[in-house]
């Protein structure tokens, strides 16, 4: 990793940590550490690092808000990804508004409310940042990036930076096309409509309010663990399991909301994983459908 590093600092890239224990960037407060941490400061730095980490053949991750991730215990091998404050600005122009890939997808809704704009309020409870959000197709209350969005800057794992359209992103349930073609989005673009201010906030509020009661935003978590299956809610299938209050360790399956898995303080990831694979054997033999994860684990199983 020494030699790396040099190649690093040599192209420009000198925010690079070693051995940095992932935990504290990630809402579950889980995780191991990272061979290497990499923070690029502008699009340049991310470009020439992509460029190298491809060329030596170092594998890599992108981590985001931390919201929607569980890292090992035992860390992550090679290099992690966690972009500057550069990628954190936001262009409003008329309906159209831009947002680094590093924006809180959370601060952009409320945001665009203060603009008049609308079609960005389902996002206003979802804790991670746009570039994640378009990774992911994220989405809630009936609504989704995939409706919203017209373009995103991505740098490929080559180091090419390009500019993909909406269609170019294939978008479905929770997923894009990043995530069969690795790359990372600097920025999104998004088309919404002007709306009336105080409708826009009292639909805001509404949400807020929901999720309040609904979800244990209080406790670290990493947002709903499982998809829903077609004609089913996760959560629901999950409690009418009679799961509510079960426990691995330091993990427990949410009180408030059964798609919710929350650290009580000490959890690991092996607790957690423990969990889910107790959630998905149980819901398979008592309704015969199989939990697929949202959560995306990293690092060495």
């Amino acid at each position: 990793m020494q030699t790396l590093q040099r190649y690093l600092r040599e192209a420009g890239v000198d925010n690079v940590l070693v051995d940095e224990p992932l935990a504290p960037y990630t809402t579950w407060k889980i995780g191991g550490p990272a061979d290497l941490l990499i923070v690029p400061e502008n699009r340049q730095q991310l470009v020439e690092t992509m460029r190298i980490l491809h060329r030596e053949r170092v594998p890599w991750f992108l981590l985001g808000r931390g919201s929607n991730t569980l890292v090992s215990d035992k860390g992550v091998r090679g290099a992690v990804i966690k972009l500057g404050q550069a990628f954190e600005d936001v262009r409003f122009d008329g309906e159209t508004v831009t947002a680094g890939g590093a924006f809180s997808l959370i601060r952009l809704c409320v945001l665009a409310g203060k603009h008049g704009l609308t079609g960005l309020e389902f996002a206003g409870g979802i804790p991670g940042s746009v570039g994640g959000a378009v990774y992911m197709n994220a989405g809630a209350h009936g609504s989704d990036v995939s409706r919203i969005l017209t373009s995103a800057e991505v740098v490929l794992e080559t180091g090419e930076l390009v500019r993909m359209q909406a269609g170019e992103l294939q978008f479905r349930y929770r997923y894009s096309a990043l995530q069969d073609r690795p790359g990372i989005v600097t920025e999104a673009t998004f088309r919404l409509k002007y709306g009336d201010r105080k409708e826009i906030a009292a639909m805001m509020a509404t949400y807020k309010d929901r999720r309040l009661k609904t979800q244990p935003l209080q406790m670290d978590c990493a947002g709903s663990v499982f998809r829903n299956p077609e004609n089913h809610y996760a959560a629901k299938l999950i409690e009418e399991a009679g799961l509510k209050g079960t426990r691995c360790g330091g993990a427990v399956v949410s009180e408030l909301h059964a798609n919710f898995i929350v650290n009580t303080g000490n959890a690991t990831a092996s607790d957690v994983l423990a969990l889910i694979k107790q959630i998905r054997t149980t819901v398979h033999d008592r309704f015969g459908i199989l939990l697929e994860t949202e959560v995306l684990f990293v690092g060495e199983p």
